[in-house]
Parts: C-alpha cells; sequence; structure tokens
C-alpha cells in the first residue's frame, strides 16, 4: 500500500520541530516533510533527521507562489539552486512549486504563457540538481482564493508543454475533491505525471477517517498504478495527532 510521510506542519504545533519528527519515527512512519526552509534550524532538522533514520519526503522551494510574477524570473532560477542544494543536504528529491494568485488584469492563457517560460528555465535546473520539481493545483474554492492553477488537466497541459524529467505535479487529493472531484479516475490517467500526492479529509481539511472521501480505496488505487513514491499526510487533526496518524496508518496495513 501507499507510503505515507507526515507533514510536520501541521502536527503538534507546540513542539519544535526535531521533537516533531522522533514523535513521527515513533508511530512508525518512516518519512516526514514541511513546507519552507527558510528560517528554520536546519541543523537541528538534519540531526534529528539523522537520529531517526527517516526519509524528507518533500519541502517547498523558496521563493514560493510567485510563478504568475511579472518581475525578473532570476530569483526564481537562483531559488532552484538554493532550495536544491538545502534538499540534497536533507536526501529529498521533491520540491513543491505553486503558482501565485490569479492576475485580474490578464486573461489566463497570457499568465499560463508566462508560468510555463518559468518553468522552462527552473525545471532544467532542478534536474540537473538532482530535484524534481512538483507542481501543485489547489482549490480556490475554501483555503486559496484567486490562486491561478486549480485543476490536475490544467497542471498536466503545463508539464507536458515544459516536458522536462525535472517537472511534475503534485496531487492533493484533498484541494482536487474541493476543485473538481474525480479523484481516481484522473490519479489514474494522469500517474506518469504525478510525482507526489498530498491527502486530507473532506471537507474540513482534516483527518482522512470520516469525511466523504474512502481512502483506503485511493490507496488501493494509487497501489496499483505502480507509484511508489510519497502520500504526504496534510492535514489538521480534530482528535489528537497521535490518534490520527495511527488511524491513517491503519487505512494502509494489510
Amino acid at each position: 500500500m501507499a507510503t505515507l510521510s507526515v507533514c510536520i506542519e501541521m502536527f503538534w504545533r507546540d513542539l519544535p520541530f526535531d521533537e516533531r519528527i522522533r514523535r513521527v519515527k515513533a508511530l512508525g512512519y518512516s518519512a516526514f516533510e514541511f513546507w519552507g526552509w527558510k528560517g528554520k534550524d536546519l541543523d537541528v532538522i538534519r540531526a534529528a533527521q539523522d537520529e531517526t533514520g527517516l526519509d524528507v519526503a518533500a519541502i517547498c522551494i523558496e521563493p514560493n507562489y510567485s510563478l504568475v510574477d511579472r518581475s525578473d524570473p532570476a530569483p526564481l532560477v537562483d531559488g532552484v539552486k538554493e532550495s536544491a542544494a538545502v534538499a540534497q543536504s536533507l536526501g529529498c528529491s521533491r520540491m513543491i512549486v505553486t503558482t501565485g494568485n490569479a492576475l485580474a488584469d490578464e486573461t489566463y492563457e497570457i499568465t499560463r504563457r508566462r508560468v510555463v517560460r518559468n518553468l522552462k528555465r527552473m525545471a532544467p535546473v532542478a534536474e540537473d540538481c538532482g530535484v524534481t520539481l512538483v507542481l501543485e493545483p489547489l482549490n480556490p474554492i475554501v483555503d486559496h482564493k484567486g490562486y491561478w492553477l486549480t485543476t490536475l488537466p490544467k497542471a498536466v497541459d503545463i508539464v507536458e508543454e515544459v516536458d522536462s524529467p525535472g517537472l511534475r505535479i503534485l496531487d492533493d487529493l484533498y484541494h482536487q475533491q474541493l476543485s473538481e472531484g474525480n479523484l481516481i479516475a484522473n490519479l489514474r490517467q494522469y500517474i506518469s505525471r504525478i510525482g507526489h500526492f498530498h491527502a486530507a479529509g473532506a471537507p474540513g481539511r482534516h483527518e482522512l477517517v470520516g469525511g466523504e472521501l474512502d481512502y483506503r480505496t485511493i490507496f488501493t488505487a494509487i497501489d496499483a498504478t505502480g507509484y511508489n513514491g510519497f502520500v504526504g499526510l496534510e492535514f489538521s487533526p480534530t482528535i489528537g495527532s497521535e490518534e490520527a496518524l495511527k488511524q491513517a496508518l491503519e487505512l494502509v496495513s494489510p
């Protein structure tokens, strides 16, 4: 079944990151992930990783939320290089990239052309550094109002035009349930373009059990595609971090 990773940004929020990593290990997980790396004590994170032997499934590129920006694209390329160095130091091969919000004064296609140009600059750099960018559509209904890239087919269209091994898609199952549904059919159709998954219950972005999504069936469908990467748990628990994460592990148990 799917190999789960814990996004430590969302759990034990009153504890330092190194203690969160230890708790991920204690629960029986093999990987963790986090968002932006700037402002974090990376030495402490690396020490906890070395202590626990956990993999780092993904981090966010810095700067983030900027693919639609009209300004000089050079900081995006520099950001790939800097972020890749951090990722490599953690043994991480996936870097999450987001687009930012739609620009009110231009059409979707004009923005799309700029996003493609930026990613054509960034993806080869990522490939040369031995990492993969994963482009994330987000829902504009609840969590990211105004966000530009909202559906899996639109993300696939961009990734196919960029046509680089350094760029794939992050399929966040919670966001896509809100934006378009059709989760299993879409992941089956586009699995060759997907480089990472995120999971959360819908509605609410809480634990995986009790919402409208049958995650045991979804994980089985992911497994049937031959996908061998991670599925990141990125949700805010309402029943306590330990209980929610134990519950998630049960969904991938035989």
